[in-house]
C-alpha cells in the first residue's frame, strides 16, 4: 500500500513539474518553446559566433566554390606523349 502511495506522489510531482515548465507555452496564444540554438541567438550573431554545424556548412560551401571540375583532367597533357 505504501508503494502505491509513493508512486502516486512521484507521478503527481513529475506532472506538476511538466505543467510548471510549460505554463508559458500553454497560456500564450501562439506559445512555443524558446529556441536555445546558438545560431538563433542575436548576441552570438553580432559577435560572429556560429554553431559547429553552421560553421561546417559555410566552410564546405567555400571549398565547393573553389573547386572547378571542368578544369580537372585525369590525363596529364604532355608534349610528345601518346
Amino acid at each position: 500500500m505504501e508503494f502505491i502511495l509513493v508512486l502516486g506522489v512521484a507521478i503527481a510531482l513529475v506532472a506538476l513539474a511538466f505543467v510548471g515548465l510549460s505554463i508559458r507555452v500553454l497560456l500564450e496564444k501562439k506559445g512555443k518553446f524558446p529556441n536555445l540554438h546558438i545560431g538563433s541567438n542575436k548576441h552570438m550573431k553580432q559577435r560572429g559566433i556560429t554553431c559547429a554545424q553552421t560553421f561546417d556548412k559555410i566552410e564546405q560551401a567555400k571549398v565547393n566554390r573553389q573547386l572547378t571540375f571542368k578544369k580537372l583532367s585525369l590525363i596529364d597533357e604532355v608534349e610528345g606523349g601518346c
